[in-house]
């Protein structure tokens, strides 16, 4: 299944989680080694949407929420390193819309 190019993407999303350094669940050094840096939100929404949204996106949990799905890929970023990535998408039932949740190293 492929989902919608015009789903939401919170900027707040990948500044102040995955570009910002955390102390628990950190994504910022992961992403750092494909050259993503604070500075680089607009680009990270923009490789999200063109290289992993084209993708297939298979089910992965069902909740009072939502549905959940998983988009597996290759993340190249600005310094041309590619990442792979596994990224989590959801169908929110209370407003019926998509919206991106995370994403994590691909270790498989």
């Amino acid at each position: 299944m492929k989902l919608p190019q015009d789903t939401s993407i919170a900027s707040k999303k990948l500044t102040h989680y995955l570009l910002a350094w955390r102390e628990e669940n950190d994504k910022s050094a992961f992403l750092m080694t494909a050259g993503y840096t604070s500075k680089d939100a607009k680009r990270l929404e923009a490789d999200l949407r063109n290289q992993l949204l084209p993708l297939d996106a298979k089910l992965a949990d069902r909740d009072e929420y939502g549905d959940k799905y998983l988009i597996r890929g290759r993340l190249e970023g600005p310094n041309g390193r590619a990442l792979r990535v596994v990224s989590i998408w959801m169908f929110e039932k209370a407003g019926g819309k998509w919206k991106f949740l995370t994403l994590y190293p691909d270790k498989t």
